[in-house]
């Protein structure tokens, strides 16, 4: 969990694939003339992450037919699979065939291969270097094993430039290696199972930006998800029929490792294990009661049973056997006290050994579960509440809460894996995650003013998540750091919305990563992260489609007024949308996951090019007028057809409002454009740009319960800064 930044600054945003659909790719041919004409061409080559070191020299390398691979040192079966996927992927970039990679002649580029062997692929220590150049002569990629070659052909497709004429690879020379070793996302399945299928679309995507660790949460309180044939009882009784057989787990497990990605599994406990205790109830420190909302995330293992252990040795040597890897993560978050403490029995066996709190109890339960996975070769993770007591030096601790406990974990001797700033469910955009850094422990978490006001809604997590500002890092903690991961959390995210929840902001979390620190510069992000989003979705991301699809469930054969809406806002943010599961709505079941709301993107492609030119425009450049004059028009004009497919239709119906500030926010920005600028519309125009701040704000303070100052359908308007500066009130 992250706070808010407390940075000041000027909100800016990405975009997204232009959807599907025959209107709307005529909307985008349109723009994408207009925006050409207004000079928004991209110069420079969009390469994410950031290479250590690059130059770019004048010029490309045609590349009508395609590449022809020349193998020089160790070629295995991996490295030609490699290099299939990316003569596709190329193809599928440039408009060219894809020949067969053994296929001669015919025109093809000569595309260089030099690899060394690496015992440690598909670990912590893999060697990832790689050298890249691109001239006149052809193409040379020399890698330090595998995992370099991996890279350099990701690089490669970046350089890819599909021109009007014919496709070529810009002229470069790259040296290019890592700043952290583990560089990961976590996809909650537990919450809202995800399909194999949508998961090998993930893993693609990882491999295209250089992600290189996949956590999958895979038990919670809503379902565990692994087929067990030691305890069949979780298949059957808490699965609740939505599990991964363990042949598809090795398969998912070979597709990413083919792909340079481990897989680490997390099975949590001894807290959020609810459907566990479905299944095994006696190991519960609270008898389940099936149903029970709130015992759904707080049930938790009765720490003191020696047949707790007993079964998590069991259970966990039978899913370590699945996930090859060394990392196995436990867990350890959020046990609720009560759970323990108003068991009597617990209460009196922390009397008798002397635990003061139940961290103390946590603690010991923690060692039990560490030495569990040594015995069984694994080396463990936990979330950062494990770290509140002594534990073992070796666990791995993931810290969440706040980068404060990088600083606080890492004191103490544990390597430390960083999610704090990057969780990807708070619905933030890319720019909020992209300036956290893993090695900075003051760079996420609340202001001390906020993390009180918001005690009364957090209780004693409001501590937890309060920034240290006197928190500091040394060379020697620097070191324990491994790198970081973005996770989801699916509580409203389902299966369909995955692509577009992940992308294309887990390719900027990525940059941050891989990149070097001094790598900051948002606006360049921004640009860079337009292009690479569409290359994920032409090379296999079904983000945009499944937008289309949810639009079009909502207004069939008229998607496109729900869509123009999306595509100028974005969500409300720090849960403030997880209202729909948790404190109910008019919404039926069913369709709580298929609102506006759910179809908006937290970075969003209009309004970030909307605010770049509106800043350009009060800056001197008129040439860029016309654009934000066909922009501003849109918005205005799709109030109409929004409210005509929304009569009648209860979910669209919530969305005539925010339809409505949209228009008013166009006309107002058009209106500037015109030179209006009396007192009376000075400030009917402040008092709109007020509202769309009032509900920023709203979120931004992690206000999620019902009587909070929710904005219409949990839009937010996204155009409200460039509007800001054409109106001359920034």
């Amino acid at each position: 969990m992250t706070g808010n930044d407390v940075r000041t600054r000027r909100p800016t945003r990405g975009r997204t694939c232009a959807y599907l659909g025959r209107a709307a790719r005529g909307v985008g041919v349109a723009m994408a003339a207009l925006l050409s004409a207004a000079g928004m061409a991209q110069a420079a080559p969009a390469l994410m992450p950031q290479p250590a070191s690059a130059q770019f020299d004048t010029g490309s390398l045609p590349i009508p037919a395609g590449l022809s691979v020349v193998w020089e040192g160790t070629r295995t079966a991996l490295l030609d699979r490699a290099v299939g996927r990316f003569t596709a992927r190329l193809a599928a970039l440039g408009g060219i065939p894809a020949p067969a990679p053994d296929a001669p002649g015919g025109g093809a580029i000569p595309l260089h291969i030099r690899v060394g062997s690496d015992p440690g692929y598909l670990s912590i220590a893999a060697r990832e270097q790689y050298r890249l150049t691109v001239d006149a002569n052809g193409i040379d990629l020399v890698a330090d094993g595998p995992a370099g070659v991996l890279h350099g052909l990701a690089t490669l497709l970046q350089l890819v430039q599909a021109g009007p004429q014919q496709p070529s690879i810009a002229y470069a020379r790259i040296d290019d290696a890592p700043r952290f070793a583990w560089r990961g996302v976590m996809i909650d399945v537990s919450r809202h199972f995800m399909t194999i299928e949508t998961l090998k679309r993930q893993i693609d995507a990882m491999e295209m930006v250089k992600l290189d660790v996949l956590h999958l949460h895979l038990s919670d309180g809503q379902g565990f998800r692994v087929e067990s044939r030691v305890f069949p009882r979780l298949t059957r009784v808490a699965s609740h029929g939505q599990y991964y057989t363990q042949d598809q787990i090795r398969d998912l497990v070979a597709y990413a490792a083919d792909r340079g990605i481990r897989i680490v599994p997390e099975f949590d406990t001894p807290g959020h294990s609810f459907a566990l205790l479905l299944a095994y109830p006696e190991l519960a420190s609270q008898a389940p009661v099936p149903g029970d909302r709130h015992q759904v995330n707080v049930a938790a293992i009765n720490p003191t049973l020696e047949e707790s252990y007993r079964f998590l040795r069991r259970l966990y040597g039978e899913m370590g056997r699945l996930f090859p890897d060394r990392y196995f993560h436990a867990g350890g978050d959020e046990v609720s006290p009560t759970q323990w403490t108003k068991n009597p029995a617990i209460a009196a066996f922390m009397t008798q050994h002397g635990f003061a709190t139940t961290q103390q109890l946590q603690a010991r339960f923690t060692a039990r579960i560490q030495k569990i996975l040594q015995d069984q070769g694994k080396i463990m993770m936990g979330w950062d509440e494990v770290s509140e007591a002594p534990i073992p030096d070796n666990v791995v601790v993931e810290a969440w809460r706040g980068s404060k406990f990088i600083a606080s974990a890492t004191r103490a001797g544990h390597p430390v894996v960083v999610s704090a700033g990057y969780y990807l469910d708070f619905l933030l955009p890319a720019s909020e995650h992209y300036l956290v850094d893993p090695l900075d422990p003051r760079a996420s978490g609340l202001a001390p003013e906020l993390a009180e006001k918001l005690r009364p809604k957090l209780g004693a997590m409001a501590d937890a998540l309060k920034l240290d500002p006197s928190a500091t890092m040394t060379p020697v903690q620097d070191r324990l750091v491994m790198g970081g991961e973005a996770p989801l959390w699916t509580e409203v995210v389902t299966d369909e919305m995955l692509d577009a929840r992940l992308w294309p902001r887990s390719a900027a979390i990525a940059e941050r990563f891989w990149s070097p620190a001094s790598v900051r510069d948002v606006r360049d992000m921004y640009r860079r992260l337009a292009v690479v989003q569409d290359e994920l979705c032409v090379t296999g991301l079904q983000a945009q489609a499944n937008r289309y699809r949810m639009a079009a469930r909502l207004s069939p054969g008229d998607a496109g007024p729900v869509l123009a809406l999306a595509d100028a806002t974005s969500p409300i943010r720090n849960y403030g949308h997880n209202h729909l599961v948790f404190h109910g709505t008019k919404i039926a079941p069913e369709q709580r996951m298929n609102t506006p709301s759910d179809i908006a993107a937290p970075d969003s492609l209009a309004a970030e090019r909307f605010d770049d030119l509106a800043h350009r425009y009060v800056a001197g450049d008129r040439s860029v007028r016309p654009v934000l004059e066909t922009m501003l028009t849109r918005w205005r004009d799709n109030d109409v057809a929004f409210q005509a497919v929304s009569a009648g239709h209860p979910i669209l119906e919530e969305a005539r409002p925010a339809s409505q500030e949209l228009k008013a926010l166009a006309q107002a920005g058009l209106d500037a454009l015109a030179g209006r600028k009396d007192t009376q519309w000075r400030a009917a125009t402040s008092a709109l740009l007020a509202r769309q701040d009032q509900a920023v704000a709203a979120s931004a303070n992690m206000v999620v319960s019902r009587a909070a100052p929710q904005p219409p359908a949990d839009l937010l308007q996204d155009i409200t800064p460039g509007v800001r500066a054409l109106a001359g009130l920034d």
